[in-house]
């Protein structure tokens, strides 16, 4: 199945399953970098991410044959990336990485300055955001990123993080609300006097 097939396939929602396999390469290649991107945001360390999301796609490997098709294909494997980032939260040692989360970019002698200071700030308003996010529960980082970043329907949300949709549609205001929150207070103190 090539990666059309799997886009395909994983936008179909709650249609009935298809007949034709799913190729687990294509899988893989499709939805990797949406798996490191989840991890990222479910607070897994850098240094642990690329070991996890190879477990993740033993298990969706494993499990492929178990998929039905009542919810997309990506919604499916983001429930797999929440169970085992879950699971590894519960049973890592506590580590304290020393290496910088989010490194400086490398300066390349054709760049311009003006493009060097917009990949700068660029970088650093998304380790504010990742920042951010940390800071708020599971359950309503997991709303707001699948919402919010990742585009799921509020319906494929819900089934995903296991909840009612109106619990879903709480999660997510309240997460907005924490998220403002959470971004005044860290602007009030970045203009404060120190």
């Amino acid at each position: 199945m090539s990666n059309a097939a799997v886009s395909a396939h994983s936008t179909m929602g709650k249609s009935a399953p298809t007949s034709a396999p799913l190729d687990f390469r294509a899988i893989f290649e499709t939805y990797g970098p949406f798996v490191t991107r989840a991890l990222r945001r479910l607070d897994v360390p850098s240094a642990d991410r690329h070991d996890l999301r190879q477990e993740i796609f033993v298990v969706v490997h494993r499990k492929l044959h178990e998929y039905d098709g009542r919810a997309s294909l990506r919604s499916w494997i983001y429930g797999i990336c929440v169970r085992m980032a879950s699971t590894y939260r519960r049973s890592a040692r506590v580590r304290r990485e020393e290496a910088c989360e989010h490194p400086e970019p490398a300066i390349s002698l054709g760049n311009e300055g003006a493009t060097q200071d917009r990949d700068l700030d660029s970088r650093r308003a998304y380790a504010h955001a990742e920042a951010l996010l940390a800071k708020l529960d599971d359950e309503k980082r997991r709303v707001f990123v699948l919402y919010e970043i990742e585009g799921l329907s509020m319906a494929e949300v819900a089934e995903v993080v296991g909840c009612p949709l109106q619990t879903a549609y709480s999660r997510l205001h309240a997460a907005r609300k924490g998220m403002k929150v959470l971004l005044q207070r860290s602007l009030l103190v970045r203009v404060s006097p120190a």
